[in-house]
């Protein structure tokens, strides 16, 4: 099993951190919204590993057959392993590259609410809200939990999709009848 996770996990974190890398450069070009359709593709792009992962450790490893619950474990492995390599790679990003992410990121949030048509005080909740957000991602900790749950939900869901449908079990063969003489 390590075998399989190990390589199936790494190639999908490397996938993950390349789409990740290869779509930096339009960020600002595509505004926030598109960037979010694109980060989730390149998510779920990279995830695919998952199904890939737990057939294989199904037909290579398990005899062609894995419950449901050794095959989410395979899944799941793989999904922090991806996880990981995400996290790594926005980190060095925002430490290079993106250095000013969180005060251009709140300040578009703000612009949005304030463009929103809402009573000042949803507006005010709202930036409150977001200066808030703006003071915990500055915490290393809260900084890498906020990043590590963009990717693993989605991670989550494809490992138990995925699980559910690479489930084969032995069907055991029919016992002989007794015949009654």
């Amino acid at each position: 099993m390590k075998k399989t996770v190990i390589t199936f996990g790494l190639i999908s974190g490397v996938i993950s951190s390349l789409l990740m890398l290869c779509s930096v450069p339009f960020l600002h070009r595509i505004g926030n919204d598109r960037a979010l359709i694109l980060g989730y593709t390149s998510i779920v792009l990279s995830f695919l590993l998952v199904y890939f992962g737990i057939r294989s450790y199904r037909d290579n490893v398990a005899n062609g057959q894995v419950s449901f619950a050794k095959a989410f474990g395979v899944g799941i492995c793989i999904t922090l392993i991806s996880c990981v390599f995400y996290v790594a790679t926005w980190e060095v990003l925002e430490h290079t590259v993106f250095q000013d992410f969180m005060d251009t990121y709140s300040a578009s949030m703000m612009a949005k609410a304030q463009a929103s048509g809402e009573s000042a005080q949803a507006i005010q909740a709202k930036i409150e809200k977001i200066q808030q957000m703006k003071v915990m991602y500055a915490n290393p900790f809260y900084n890498v939990l906020y990043t590590f749950i963009e990717p693993f939900p989605v991670g989550l869901l494809i490992t138990l999709i995925s699980a559910a449908v690479l489930r084969k079990k032995v069907r055991p063969e029919s016992a002989p009848s007794a015949t009654m003489a």
